[in-house]
């Protein structure tokens, strides 16, 4: 998965600092990964691409404009209480809740969108998978 950002530095801080997400490599010149990766599990990175070079990727598609979101990025947690302790770090970060964790029909989750506007779902493991209609 690739997401366009705006700025590698922010985008860094809120991600490794902010959440405690990791980010594997070398620090470029700027002090940040490059490529600037997140690591989400055994088999789960997420490309963090400043936006122009977010167009090469897409090869001359068009990208979504600011504050559009065509997806979002759900996330599977074992405890509500690693939902909601996620939820806290991101609006601590700086994250806009997009809505706070809580019960719904489906499971227990909660979403916040980072600094770039990408909407991270996050809910509990089994839950929301499990009872999608």
């Amino acid at each position: 998965m690739a997401l366009p950002i705006a700025n590698r530095r922010r985008s860094y801080e809120f991600y490794r600092t902010g959440l405690g997400f990791t980010t594997p490599g070398e620090p470029d010149r700027d002090g940040v990964p490059e490529p600037l990766r997140l690591t989400l599990g055994d088999r789960v990175r997420v490309m963090l691409i400043p936006k122009v070079g977010f167009g090469w990727v897409l090869s001359g598609r068009k990208q979504a404009t600011a504050g559009r979101s065509e997806c979002a990025v759900s996330l599977s947690l074992p405890t509500r209480a690693d939902v909601d302790d996620l939820l806290a770090r991101a609006e601590q970060a700086g994250a806009e809740i997009v809505r706070p964790a809580g019960e719904q029909d489906w499971g227990y989750d909660g979403a916040f969108a980072d600094p770039d506007g990408h909407v991270w779902h996050v809910a509990l493991a089994g839950e929301f998978m499990t009872s999608w209609p």
